[in-house]
């Protein structure tokens, strides 16, 4: 489905919350910490904490949502 706003955005339409739990489901809050180094992951990590930080952290949120392309290209192989 190519999205007629912004055909080249992968991540349009696909919200934050999304993101981080496909990531959490697929690589779990370790793994997520250690691909992005961040105390939401590392430390008594959850979902709220991680969106309140990722929403106020905009080099964080990038570096989540390049995560998220490569578990993508991952599961499509």
């Amino acid at each position: 489905m190519v999205n007629e706003q912004q055909p080249n955005n992968p991540l349009h339409g696909i919200t934050l919350e999304r993101i981080v739990r496909e990531l959490r489901d697929y690589y779990g809050w370790d793994q997520m910490a250690y691909h992005v180094n961040v105390n939401c992951f590392a430390n008594n990590p959850s979902l709220n904490s991680s969106l309140k930080f990722l929403r106020k952290t905009d080099w964080a949120r990038k570096k989540v949502e390049s995560l998220y392309l490569r578990m993508l290209q991952e599961q499509n192989g």
